[in-house]
């Protein structure tokens, strides 16, 4: 017990894995709540696309800034606008206005993008190379907690207790996050020299970082990940209020699904042992044929209510690897402009999403979104197959 108080006093494992919880509960609890908020205010789900459309292109080219500000106040302090950031944006959700919405989603963009890159810079500082393939697995669990109990928290406080009662507890996760990264004490010198030589031109880092064939399909790996989970969270609440099974209900559905990321650790292990390739492949098969059957079977709403589910818990075969081709393939001397680039996967994965069904709205029904979120998915398997047979594995099982 002193020796787990002791590694949660500094820059650790286990401390970084606390932050990274608290980081996924400030969103988690609002990720049902501001797709429904959205579809209140706009009335069809092409209308919250379009939103989420501009919101994320937005958010994207803000993330591209972060190395910017990183090189103006150092990681401690990028990670302080972040948080203030998150503050702001909770604010402007909790006014429920239309005008009030968009800003507060690239606030929030932002401000997790500010978050997130420094975190994981922190990591590769921190965590030996050799320990990755632990920790992301370790990371996928806690976060698993936060995805399964914060979306159905979320709604159940705004329904059941107060409208704004969610937003002030995202506010108040990002605040004991920043306390918290203060109080570990991360070295500054050390990040701030690293960071001073990177440069700051993010044009470079992108042009350098897509030269890399194993860190471009690492990311294009994280993009299809991301997107998916962006196309869950949205698209599902809005599916069970559409269905007539409700609010709640949309709350439920991405709890009970988010669940299978306590699974990841199974995952990871097999992995380790086996390689990574084999593992991403049966991933993402799987979450083709559960999320395209979910899109056939909407007319009966509890069957497709159920393959939704079953496909959350195929994508989370996807994530037992987590960030390990991108953590194993980056280069120490590139860590930082490297991992601002890479971490745009999840801005590009908000942005796709729905800058695709904002078109196929236009055409289809909403069950189209699940048919071809599923297709995608069977892309991606393809391209995992160029990774090396045993990528990932421990040395001890070689």
């Amino acid at each position: 017990m002193s020796t787990m108080l002791h590694s949660l006093a500094q820059p650790s494992a286990p401390a970084f894995l606390v932050l990274f919880t608290l980081d996924t509960m400030a969103r988690a609890v609002l990720i049902t709540v501001l797709p429904l908020q959205a579809y209140a205010l706009l009335e069809t789900a092409q209308s919250v696309s379009v939103l989420y459309l501009t919101a994320s292109a937005f958010g994207l080219c803000a993330s591209l800034s972060v190395p910017w500000l990183v090189k103006a106040v150092g990681r401690r302090g990028a990670v302080v606008c972040g948080c203030l950031c998150l503050a702001v944006a909770v604010v402007l959700f909790s006014v429920q206005t239309l005008w009030a919405l968009p800003f507060g989603l690239v606030l929030q963009m932002f401000g997790g993008a500010a978050i997130t890159i420094c975190l994981n810079l922190y990591v590769l500082d921190n965590v030996p190379k050799a320990d990755l393939t632990r920790f992301e697995p370790n990371r996928m669990v806690l976060a698993g907690i936060g995805w399964m109990a914060g979306p159905y928290l979320g709604i159940a406080l705004a329904e059941r207790v107060a409208p704004w009662l969610p937003f002030a507890l995202s506010g108040a996760f990002s605040l004991i996050l920043l306390g918290y990264l203060l109080l570990i004490g991360v070295p500054r010198a050390r990040d701030e020299r690293q960071d001073s030589g990177t440069g700051t031109n993010p044009l470079r880092f992108v042009r350098r970082f897509f030269a890399q064939p194993r860190l471009t399909l690492a990311w294009l790996l994280s993009v299809g990940r991301s997107a998916w989970w962006n196309m869950f969270f949205i698209y599902a609440p809005i599916y069970a209020v559409e269905t007539g099974l409700g609010k709640e209900a949309g709350g439920v559905i991405t709890s009970i699904g988010s669940a299978g990321l306590f699974t990841v650790t199974f995952w990871g292990w097999m992995g380790r042992r086996n390689g990574i390739r084999w593992l991403l492949i049966v991933g993402y098969v799987a979450t083709t044929v559960t999320t395209t059957l979910a899109g056939l079977t909407m007319a009966w709403p509890y069957i497709g209510a159920a393959l939704l589910i079953a496909s959350a818990f195929a994508a989370s075969i996807m994530d037992g690897p987590g960030n390990v081709p991108f953590l194993r393939a980056v280069h120490p001397h590139e860590r930082a402009g490297m991992t601002s680039v890479f971490s745009t996967y999840r801005e590009t994965g908000r942005l796709a999403v729905p800058a695709v069904y904002s078109v196929v709205l236009l055409v289809f029904p909403l069950s189209a979104v699940f048919i071809a979120s599923g297709a995608t998915m069977l892309v991606l398997a393809q391209f995992s197959r160029y990774l090396p047979p045993r990528f990932g594995r421990d040395r001890k099982h070689t």
